[in-house]
C-alpha cells in the first residue's frame, strides 16, 4: 500500500516501481468477489478474470480514460445466472445470451440519459424500490449459502458446518478489524482463512480432506480462458442462446444494477472530487459498463459492474490514475491464461464458499438496508410500508408468474425480477401524498 502523501490524479502516470505494486493492490481488492460469482454459478474463473480484465480496458476506453473504476463478477446477477443456467430447459448459454441483452439494455439506457437527463430514474426507481430490491437479492441467496455451509450432497455434515463456522470467522474478523487496504480485502482473507483450515485439519484427520489437487497437477500452465471444457474433457466456446425469458429476467435485473452503477459513479465522484455524473457524463461510463457486460457474456463470463472495493483502495491510497486501474485489468488478463491458476482456483471446498457466502449475501441484504436508511425513506408512510412489504414476500418467497404461450413455449418470471417488476409498478400507481 503506498504510505506517501503522493496523490496521483486520474491522468498521472505512476513511475514503473510504483505502477505495478499499486496495479496489484486492486487486483487483490477485487479477486474475492470475481472469482467466487463463477463459482457460484458454475462458470469458469479463469474466464471471469479475462473479462473482467478485458471489460475494465473497455471501459476504461469508452470513458476516454477518465474514470478510475474496475470491473468485475455482479453479484446482484447470482440469482438469475443460477435460474437459467440450472433450468432444465435452459441452461449457461441461456443465461448468457440474457446477459447480452442486460448489457444492451445498459446502452439503451445510457442513449435516453445523454439526451433526456437522469431524472426519470429517480422519478421511476425511488430508494424504496431499489433499497428493498437489493434486500431480496442478498436474502434470496440465503438459502444457498446455509446449504453450501453446512451439507454435503444434501446430507447434514458437522464438518463442513465446523469449516463454514472457521471461514466465516475469519472474514468476520477481517472485516470488524483489520484496517486500510487489508479490510478492503476481508473476503479474500476469508477465503485464504478457510482453505488453509482445511488444508491443515486434512493432514490431521482424513474426514476434513476436502481437497483434491488432481486437476491442477492435469491443467496445463498455459491455455485460452474463453474455453470451457466438458465432462469428456475437450474445450469449447460456450456460444450465447437467446430466450424471451432469459432475456426478460437478466433485463429487469439490471434497472437495479444501473441504479448500483449510478451509487458507484457518484461515490468514486465524491472519493477523487471529480464529478464523473458530468465528465465524461454517465450516459458514457453506464454505456461503458454496458458494453463491458455483453462482453463478458459473449465469451462466458459473468456480467460485470463498477466495484466499490477498488474505491476503497483509492480512497485510502489517494492514488487514483486510471493507469493504475488498468495496470490491474491488464495482469487479471494474465493470470487468466493460466489453467492452472483457475484449477487451484477450482479445488476451494464448498464449505468455505459457505462460509463466505454467510457474510456476503447479508452485507448485500445490508447495503439494501443502508440505502433505504441513508435515503431517509419513511416507514410511518403506508406508501413506503405498502412497496417495500410487497417486493420483500414476492421477492424472499419465490414468487413466479407463470402462464404459456401457444402450445410449446411456457414465460416464467420469477424472484428478484418479479419483485422488481411489481415494485416498480406499485410506485408508479400508488399515489404520493403531497408533504404537509
Amino acid at each position: 500500500m503506498s504510505n506517501n502523501n503522493e496523490i496521483l490524479m486520474p491522468g498521472d502516470r505512476p513511475s514503473i516501481g510504483k505502477w505495478i505494486p499499486l496495479s496489484i493492490q486492486h487486483v487483490f481488492a477485487m479477486f474475492g468477489a470475481t472469482v467466487l460469482v463463477p463459482l457460484l454459478t458454475g462458470l469458469s474463473t479463469s474466464t471471469a478474470l479475462f473479462t473482467a480484465g478485458t471489460g475494465t480496458l473497455i471501459y476504461i476506453l469508452i470513458t476516454g480514460a477518465k474514470v478510475p473504476a474496475f470491473l468485475g463478477s455482479s453479484f446482484a446477477f447470482i440469482p438469475a445466472l443460477i435460474a437459467i443456467g440450472q433450468d432444465p430447459d435452459l441452461g449457461p448459454a441461456y443465461a448468457m445470451g440474457g446477459a447480452i441483452f442486460s448489457g444492451l439494455f445498459y446502452c439503451l439506457i445510457a442513449l435516453i440519459i445523454r439526451f433526456t437527463g437522469k431524472g426519470w430514474i429517480d422519478k421511476a426507481l425511488p430508494p424504496v424500490v431499489i433499497g428493498s430490491v437489493i434486500v431480496v437479492i442478498g436474502m434470496s441467496l440465503a438459502p444457498t449459502a446455509i446449504n453450501e455451509a453446512m451439507y454435503i450432497n444434501n446430507e447434514y455434515s458437522l464438518i463442513a458446518t465446523c469449516i463454514a463456522f472457521v471461514t466465516l470467522a475469519i472474514a468476520v474478523i477481517a472485516t470488524i478489524f483489520m484496517k486500510g487496504f487489508f479490510n478492503t480485502i476481508s473476503i479474500l482473507i476469508g477465503l485464504i482463512g478457510g482453505y488453509l483450515f482445511c488444508l491443515i485439519m486434512g493432514a490431521i484427520l482424513p474426514s476434513f480432506k476436502l481437497i483434491d489437487f488432481s486437476s491442477v497437477k492435469e491443467a496445463s500452465w498455459i491455455g485460452l480462458p474463453f474455453l470451457q471444457k466438458n465432462e469428456a474433457g475437450k474445450y469449447f466456446w460456450m456460444a450465447p442462446k437467446f430466450n424471451i425469458v432469459a432475456i426478460l429476467t437478466f433485463v429487469i435485473v439490471s434497472i437495479s444494477t444501473i441504479c448500483e452503477h449510478l451509487g458507484d459513479t457518484l461515490s468514486a465522484s465524491k472519493v477523487v472530487g471529480r464529478d464523473f455524473t458530468k465528465d465524461p457524463g454517465l450516459h458514457r461510463t453506464l454505456c461503458g459498463d454496458g458494453v463491458a457486460t455483453a462482453w463478458a457474456a459473449l465469451w462466458g463470463g459473468p456480467p460485470n459492474t463498477t466495484y466499490g472495493e477498488n474505491i476503497g483502495v483509492m480512497a485510502i491510497t489517494k492514488v487514483y490514475s486510471v493507469w493504475v486501474i488498468g495496470g490491474a485489468a491488464v495482469i487479471a488478463v494474465i493470470l487468466s491464461f493460466c489453467p492452472k491458476f483457475g484449477a487451484l482456483i477450482g479445488t476451494i471446498p464448498t464449505p468455505v464458499l459457505g462460509g463466505i457466502c454467510t457474510l456476503l449475501y447479508g452485507l448485500i441484504a445490508s447495503s439494501g438496508l443502508r440505502t433505504l436508511v441513508e435515503s431517509g425513506v419513511n416507514y410511518q408512510d403506508k406508501r413506503n410500508l405498502t412497496i417495500s412489504s410487497v417486493i420483500l414476500v414476492i421477492g424472499i418467497g419465490g414468487g413466479i408468474l407463470q402462464f404459456k404461450m401457444g402450445s410449446s413455449f411456457t414465460f416464467k418470471l420469477g424472484g428478484v425480477a418479479l419483485a422488481t417488476v411489481v415494485g416498480i409498478i406499485l410506485n408508479l400507481v400508488i399515489p404520493n401524498k403531497p408533504k404537509e
